[in-house]
């Protein structure tokens, strides 16, 4: 699962790693928390870039999910493009079998696009048009472990953005 952070704020003289979440930010993380919960997308690892916007998209979601929900904080994906992210991804040990990357754009949505090879068509278009902030993208791949994710070797079988679960 590949989760954009929800929207951030943007105060003067805050550094970009240090911005908090905004108002609607913080509206819209539970809400998608709440969704992973009803659909029983429960991960064995979160992977939180350190961005303060980031780790608070993933206190709020959290807190609606059944714990504990280990949570693995790593600058790696922090500004990072795709191929960065994957890399981080590939090292994750094939014992978790459900993962969340709480991320930012534009590696997050590019990733996105790199593995979707297939999956439901209307998640596909939407997920085409826009990946928007508290977006999240649901994948399933064939793999014996994570090291095995590859571009195009996905499904999308989910793409949901605040603005549907609202």
């Amino acid at each position: 699962m590949l989760l954009r952070h929800a929207k951030s704020a943007w105060p003067e003289g805050v550094a970009d790693h240090d911005r908090p979440l905004g108002e609607r930010g913080r509206n819209a993380a539970p809400l998608v928390g709440a969704y992973m919960e009803r659909k029983g997308l429960i991960p064995g690892l979160a992977i939180v870039s350190t961005a303060r916007r980031a780790r608070e998209t993933w206190t709020l979601v959290k807190g609606i999910l059944p714990p504990p929900i280990p949570a693995r904080e790593t600058r790696d994906i922090y500004e990072v493009a795709a191929p960065g992210i994957l890399a981080t991804i590939r090292a994750v040990d094939p014992a978790i079998r459900n993962l969340l990357v709480v991320g930012h754009n534009p590696g997050m949505e590019d990733l996105a696009h790199q593995l979707a090879g297939s999956g439901k068509q209307e998640a596909l278009a939407r997920m085409q048009q826009k990946f928007p902030t508290a977006a999240l993208a649901v994948f399933e791949f064939d793999g014996s472990g994570w090291e095995d994710l590859a571009p195009d070797g996905c499904r999308l079988i989910d793409f949901v953005t605040p603005r549907q679960l609202a």
